[in-house]
């Protein structure tokens, strides 16, 4: 999935950590590599920080910070290609490969579990662990795996609604409210509304926020498949429909998050479903038509606030890295308040500790901050699960069929439920 940090949001699954729970007698844990893990602990020298493409320009100012005090411990930067499978398929060629040269790699909140049942992350616990005490709770959750933490919680997110203020006055809290709304998008002959539904993992997201939005869930609480009710029908139904009657347009069927930045920012979307990261570059992108006509919103649901997925990336250090020590703090760089506040007022990037969220400072500029928390705090928890690609590939492959209209809605969860099944029980 394309985002300016691989915003790769996968799909917010209801009771999905159970699953985790009861897969991890399946999984080979990190013990495999518990050598290399211990290994460089009291080292300290130059390393490598490996992360998406940089588009907000967020990594290069922070790392020429840290160079700028640790002349003899400097980062170099890695930057992966902004496609979120690419920058997966990266990281596991070279964790495969034991490069010792990538050191610190920035991973997804779903990509914590998976590498770390490989043995792969070094596990912050030791001379390695780190305080977690003032973090938003979910997001440590993310960075966790068999009760033991992974990686440091780095950025989260929350989905929000950006609209047209100048168009809308009062932006609509469910979802028929934004359809009722949709006759002004045609009024001024644009698009209505948008978020990512190209078949890439930026589906599994919208499909299963459609889904848990209309009080259906994927999986249920014991963690067995439930697209097949329904609630996961009229949810899945409100996109279809949506793209039948046009208030999706067409072209929306091609969307990551970049395009419908663009498309929004170019004033021909009157709603956007997109991640933080949106607001900034809206606002100061010398080509945007709408830095001064556009609002946020909690996205909508069906009586309601919608469910988020919870997003976010993770530091990680790798188990292979020579200068673990050095890894350590940059780790505990990443999460100081001073960084953390450069993330969100650079980027947009929605912060790791919770008392940010009231800061003042912040505040004042980026006042959808509220909002954000208010997004994260009502979001379904993330997959804690080594056999996450199963589950998103089944999503996406029947979401995609639906909205295509080369199966039916009913079809499309009845397969999604039996590919769902056959995903979870691959372990055992």
């Amino acid at each position: 999935m394309k985002t300016t940090r691989a915003k790769v949001r996968y799909a917010s699954i209801a009771g999905i950590a159970a699953i985790g729970l009861a897969l991890t007698g399946c999984s080979s844990g990190g013990s495999a590599n518990s050598g290399d893990a211990s290994n460089g602990q009291d080292s300290r020298g130059p390393i490598t920080y490996v992360q998406g493409k940089d588009n907000s320009n967020v990594v290069r100012p922070l790392i020429a910070k840290w160079n700028d005090a640790h002349p003899d411990e400097k980062v170099t930067f890695k930057e992966q290609s902004d496609q979120a499978d690419q920058q997966h398929d990266d990281l596991v060629q070279h964790f495969q490969a034991k490069d010792e040269n990538y050191d610190v790699v920035d991973v997804d909140v779903v990509w914590t579990a998976e590498f770390a049942a490989k043995g792969w992350l070094t596990p912050l616990t030791g001379k390695m662990k780190i305080d977690t005490s003032k973090l938003l709770p979910a997001t440590v959750k993310t960075a966790t795996y068999n009760n033991t933490l992974y990686a440091a919680p780095q950025t989260s997110d929350g989905a929000l609604l950006y609209y047209r203020k100048d168009l809308v006055k009062t932006p609509p809290t469910t979802w028929d409210e934004m359809m009722k709304d949709c006759s002004i998008a045609k009024e001024n002959g644009i698009g209505c509304y948008a978020g990512q539904f190209a078949k890439y993992e930026g589906l599994t997201v919208n499909a299963s926020e459609a889904i848990n939005g209309s009080g259906g869930s994927v999986l249920n609480k014991s963690g067995s498949p439930d697209v097949d009710t329904a609630d996961a029908k009229a949810g899945l139904q409100n996109l279809v429909d949506a793209f039948k009657d046009g208030n999706i347009p067409a072209e929306a069927i091609t969307y990551q998050e970049e395009q419908g930045r663009t498309a929004f920012e170019n004033g021909k979307l009157l709603f956007l479903r997109n991640w933080p990261y949106v607001y900034n570059l809206a606002k100061t992108d010398g080509s945007s038509k709408v830095k001064d006509t556009f609002g946020i919103a909690p996205i909508p649901g069906k009586d309601g606030t919608g469910a988020s997925t919870l997003g976010g990336h993770n530091a990680a250090i790798s188990v292979y890295s020579k200068h673990k020590a050095t890894a350590h703090d940059f780790l505990e760089f990443l999460e100081s308040n001073e960084t953390q506040k450069f993330f969100a007022t650079q980027g947009s990037l929605a912060p790791v500790v919770g008392d940010l969220y009231t800061d003042s400072e912040l505040t004042s500029k980026l006042p959808y901050l509220p909002t954000l928390l208010k997004s994260i705090e009502s979001a379904e928890p993330r997959p804690v699960t080594p056999f996450y690609p199963a589950v998103t590939k089944a999503i996406q492959d029947n979401t995609y069929a639906a909205l295509k209209g080369s199966k039916s809605v009913d079809q499309a969860l009845s397969d999604m439920q039996a590919a769902l099944k056959t995903a979870t029980s691959s372990g055992n």
